[in-house]
């Protein structure tokens, strides 16, 4: 099976060798900047690590309600910890999204809540903290090589991603019930909030981004291909340059397939301003089509648009 959006080589970045890392930074860059999506192979995040993290997260899935709940901390606003089936919803949307998800940030961060660690599963912190530290090198990597293209210091976005709010969400979509809510789906359509967006190849099918002409274009699957995306804030922060598309995952066709996702949120450290950047203010059309917002105010009023504070 081909995927359906651009793949592109991250040995060309890491090579060293200066017109493979351009031939990335282009090819990258021209993706983010046209649909907002691309597959990214030879990303250096260990295949086995992806497999070990879905497993233990159903170990954890597969327990109670009562138990589950005991790692939810609704104070935390879904920061950390556990969020109940049906808690989000779609920006605009009402009706609640079919998952229920678990949120793991950089371990030892002082600048945010401590991580909650399910006791019930002994493998999940160890496993999470390894894929996290892998998925964030790979972000940096990511993040620099979009600096270049719209031509600012190449450590500007990962150095705002240093010590941020980025964290792993490993969600889990059961199967669906007789009678949900016939206007629920499993994630309704949505951008990202965040900077960057790094989804780990997902145990089933149903991601779809939204198409230019109103259509739905199927996002693969694939072994060894983690699908990237830019969220919100880097499309405000490039003035619109990089495009922050929406996408949703659908219901399947066999209601009692459960599935598993683990996108990796990059957020950038509270205090980062957000205002768009001269020089990609320069390359669309002279004028800032977005308001002046750190990151810190623009989570807040995101998290409280999706009803989870």
């Amino acid at each position: 099976m081909e995927q359906t959006i651009p793949v592109v080589d991250l040995e060309d970045w890491n090579s060293g060798d200066p017109v493979r890392r351009a031939a990335f930074v282009r090819a990258s860059g021209a993706a983010l900047e046209d649909i907002g999506f691309f597959a990214l192979i030879n990303h250096g995040v260990d295949s086995d690590l992806i497999k070990k993290a879905y497993s233990v997260a159903a170990e954890f899935f597969d327990n109670d309600e009562a138990s589950k709940k005991r790692f939810e901390d609704l104070a935390l606003k879904g920061q950390r910890g556990f969020t109940s089936f049906g808690r989000e919803h779609a920006k605009g949307s009402e009706a609640p999204d079919l998952k229920e998800f678990y949120h793991v940030g950089r371990e030892g961060d002082s600048a945010g809540p401590d991580n909650i660690w399910p006791d019930v599963v002994p493998d999940f912190k160890p496993t999470m903290n390894t894929l996290f530290t892998q998925l964030d090198a790979c972000a940096g990597a990511l993040l620099e090589a979009c600096a270049l293209y719209v031509q600012v210091p190449q450590r500007r976005l990962a150095d705002a991603a240093v010590n941020g709010q980025t964290v792993l969400r490993i969600i889990h979509y059961p199967p669906v019930a007789d009678d949900a809510n016939p206007a629920s789906v499993r994630a309704a359509a949505h951008e990202d909030i965040n900077l960057i967006t790094l989804l780990c190849e997902s145990t089933a099918a149903g991601l779809e981004l939204l198409q230019r002409d109103g259509t739905w274009r199927p996002v693969h699957a694939l072994d060894g291909q983690i699908i990237v995306d830019s969220g919100d804030m880097l499309q405000q922060w490039s003035n619109g340059l990089f495009k922050s598309t929406t996408h949703r995952v659908v219901n399947p066709d066999n209601s009692r397939e459960r599935r598993f996702s683990m996108p990796f949120f990059v957020h950038p450290r509270p205090d980062v301003d957000l205002t768009p950047m001269p020089e990609c203010v320069a390359r669309t059309g002279g004028e800032a089509a977005f308001p002046n917002i750190t990151a810190g105010e623009y989570l807040q009023q995101r998290l409280e648009e999706i009803g989870l504070s």
